[in-house]
């Protein structure tokens, strides 16, 4: 029974790698979309968005029938729980990575960045990407190292968002009213996204360490 219970375990975590590793890749799909105008990427990412949902609620079914199966306690009833959780941050990211190609797709043939903010948003969505393909890592073999380097590196995603808001709050800023609402959401979309690799990487460090840190 205990060898079952354990082979079920390992379902979980190989099912949140790949639901890991999908979310990371729409975002790179969204991101390039987004700051090329790509309107194949972006339909690409918006369909393997709604696939992720189907999964992560694939997922969440799984869970649920080990916890009324198993009754698992302990950490291993630590680590069923923190999957729910997990899964949930996992659709999100994926989910907000498809805003992101939305917009794309909205603009389209049009662009949704003016020239001033380029860079910022392809050094945001490269942040990202990085950031999502390491939590897959951190998903597939707990490093409390690796999650550390997470919770850190999301400081400059913070960075480049409230550059964002300060570039179209300045008075200097003269687009017009559709540039805004575009690169106002699609920053909170990146940060958001950067966030909840965060969050997964603080309940990665807790299920190690059983110590838990909030993370701002």
């Amino acid at each position: 029974m205990r060898q079952v219970f354990q082979e079920q375990l390992h379902e979980v975590q190989e099912r949140l790698v790949e639901i890991a590793g999908d979310a990371t890749q729409i975002m790179k799909h969204a991101s390039d979309a987004f700051n090329n105008s790509n309107v194949v990427l972006a339909d690409q990412a918006i369909a393997s968005a709604e696939l992720v949902n189907e999964k992560a609620l694939a997922l969440d079914e799984l869970v649920i029938r080990i916890l009324a199966k198993q009754s698992p306690v302990a950490r291993d009833l630590r680590i069923l729980v923190s999957a729910l959780r997990i899964s949930a941050s996992l659709e999100r990211m994926a989910a907000l990575a498809g805003h992101i190609a939305q917009i794309a797709r909205y603009r389209y043939p049009g662009s949704a960045i003016p020239e001033a903010l380029k860079g910022t948003f392809a050094e945001m969505g490269a942040l990202d990407y990085e950031l999502g393909k390491k939590v897959v890592k951190l998903l597939g073999n707990t490093d409390v190292d690796l999650a550390r380097s997470i919770q850190a590196e999301d400081a400059r995603v913070d960075e480049l968002h409230r550059h964002v808001f300060d570039t179209v709050l300045d008075d200097n800023w003269k687009e017009n009213a559709m540039f805004t609402v575009d690169v106002t959401l699609a920053s909170r979309y990146h940060e958001r996204f950067a966030d909840h690799v965060v969050d997964i990487s603080a309940k990665v460090s807790y299920l190690t360490t059983g110590e838990w840190n909030d993370v701002e």
